[in-house]
């Protein structure tokens, strides 16, 4: 027959067991969890840069003329807001 003592022992045994084994498997999850978010953010950037990557080509892509008209309506823009508030005055 089994003393008192000796069960106590294995119930702790086993709840120490269960506990580790359980412990282990949140933890996998966990980490699984933080890779999964860690990547997700790591996609989310990196197409950041390949979105700034492209605008940076497609701008050297276009013509040296229609950059200059661009640039030049740009400066039209800027006078006519400047043109308006002397007017105000």
């Amino acid at each position: 027959m089994v003393g008192k003592l000796e069960r106590g022992k294995d119930v702790t045994q086993q709840l120490v067991e269960s506990a580790a084994t359980h412990v282990g498997r949140i933890t996998v999850i966990i980490t699984g969890a933080v890779a999964g978010v860690a990547r997700e953010i790591g996609d989310w950037v990196t197409d950041g840069f390949e979105m700034v990557e492209a605008a940076k080509r497609a701008e050297q892509d276009k013509p040296r003329e229609l950059r200059q008209r661009e640039d030049y309506a740009e400066y039209e823009d800027e006078d006519a807001d400047y043109d308006a508030d002397d007017a105000e005055r």
